[in-house]
């Protein structure tokens, strides 16, 4: 429930993207040793734990809210040795609802969380960096590998997100450098195999967004001025629709609205869509700097263009859009920071129009603005604040033009009584505007208290 910082974008290319989870943040350890152990106990409230729509009425015997507790174990190393550091977190979830959730098969849900990461220094002029995310999950904050969220619903079962990332940086000059980089995000969600509604084919979430993200860059820099140095790169995005199941299509023949049967006596699907119609191909082109204002405040921004292409749809066009990157974070006080973001790009997404000839959802551009604040209001007391905001407008199909907007806010207290163990308290809220046509709006409102040992 605790909403907690990460930098699991594009982290080579300065993608500082906003990461939350239901348990507390896989910390490094303490100076005094190279790991540590943790567990955290707490209960909750959750006023809509399936994300159900405002507008939807239940059926009796079916409830929004539920009550519940969670427990934490986590564990945590962090070791250097020359030019080298390796860290690895891992991170275990257990919690319980005393109301099962709409769409689950019992009371509980598990979470893991595995993160990993190597650094080496070869020489003072090469780097190179390797790292690892893997989570087994349900909440959509924790199962996005960059700003943008793709789906806003709570999706039960063990859905599983993995994020791997390596680079090479290079200082050819003292004023010239380059930075190369690769990654990989793996998507797959246990909600299989389409349904109908009435006629049409309900894609599975699966069929909607089981995907491989390939994404690989080239970067030079140019240190412009003591504190400021330009950037100019090229990335490559190659999406890759894996489910193979049909995510549109109708049963009834367009032309006189009946169905037909085939020669095996199977339902004739028409205008059927394909998880894979939905690859595509980007090419991005951008320019920016980053900027040392104080040695405590320091940014970053790239801008540039996306031209993005889809080669299973021969019915859509090629098309251009705009790319913008930019991180802000000011250390203003030991123990307490400010930071902010704002993006703009393609992401993938779970709403597919499709059934008709060129009805296909393809995509959408997000807007995503970003702020997290940490604050030691006393050497024992620490607050923080983290907040954003996500414009998505969807690219083609029977919602092309529309747009929702999610908003999300979470609020912690920490009190640390000494460096074994700590209380909190926290809220949580969330809420997805939608269109009229998309007709999906809710609000979720969470509340926690909780105690956290650490060894």
């Amino acid at each position: 429930m605790k909403k907690i910082v990460a930098s699991v974008g594009l982290v080579a290319i300065g993608a500082s993207g906003i990461q939350t989870a239901s348990a507390q943040a896989l910390g490094a350890p303490d100076a005094s040793k190279p790991w540590s152990v943790s567990a955290t106990l707490r209960g909750f409230y959750d006023d809509n734990s399936s994300t159900i729509p405002n507008n939807v009425t239940l059926p009796p015997g079916v409830h929004r809210d539920s009550f519940g507790y969670e427990v934490s174990p986590s564990a945590a190393l962090a070791w250097s040795v020359d030019q080298t550091t390796i860290t690895l977190g891992a991170l275990y979830s257990f919690q319980h609802y005393d109301r099962i959730p709409l769409n689950s098969t019992g009371h509980n849900d598990n979470t893991f969380t595995f993160n990993a990461g190597l650094t080496h220094a070869f020489n003072e002029q090469i780097s190179a960096r390797v790292s690892d995310s893997f989570v087994i999950g349900q909440e959509p904050d924790l199962l996005r590998a960059g700003n943008a969220f793709s789906t806003f619903q709570r999706v039960s079962g063990n859905n599983i997100r993995n994020y791997g990332m390596l680079g090479l940086d290079a200082q050819l000059t003292p004023e010239f450098g380059l930075g190369f980089g690769y990654d990989n995000a793996f998507y797959d969600y246990k909600d299989r195999g389409p349904g109908l509604a009435g006629a049409v084919v309900e894609p599975s979430l699966a069929g909607a967004l089981n995907r491989i993200e390939n994404r690989a860059h080239i970067e030079g820099t140019w240190q412009a001025m003591p504190e400021t140095k330009a950037l100019i790169g090229y990335q490559f995005t190659d999406v890759d629709y894996n489910a193979n199941e049909l995510i549109g299509g109708t049963l009834v023949d367009p032309a006189t609205g009946l169905p037909v049967l085939d020669a095996n006596g199977n339902l004739t699907v028409f205008n059927p869509v394909m998880s894979r119609d939905r690859n595509s191909r980007e090419h991005t082109g951008y320019v920016g700097a980053e900027h040392n204002f104080t040695p405590e405040f320091k940014g970053a921004l790239r801008v540039g263009a996306s031209y993005t292409e889809y080669p299973n749809d021969k019915s859509v066009s090629s098309s251009w859009t705009p790319y913008v990157n930019g991180t802000l974070r000011y250390n203003y006080a030991p123990q307490s920071y400010v930071e902010g973001g704002v993006s703009y790009d393609r992401n993938a997404t779970d709403v597919v129009g499709a059934g008709l000839p060129n009805t296909t959802t393809l995509d959408a551009e997000s807007a995503v603005v970003y702020l997290s604040v940490n604050h030691a209001i006393t050497p024992q007391l620490f607050a923080s604040l983290l907040g954003q905001f996500q414009n998505s407008s969807y690219h083609g199909g029977t919602f092309d033009g529309n747009d929702e907007q999610y908003y999300l806010l979470g609020l912690n207290l920490e009190y640390r009584f000494n460096q074994y163990f700590s209380a909190h308290v926290g809220y949580n809220y969330d809420r997805l505007e939608s269109s009229s046509a998309l007709n999906r709006t809710f609000d979720r409102n969470r509340v926690y208290v909780g105690v956290t040992a650490t060894y």
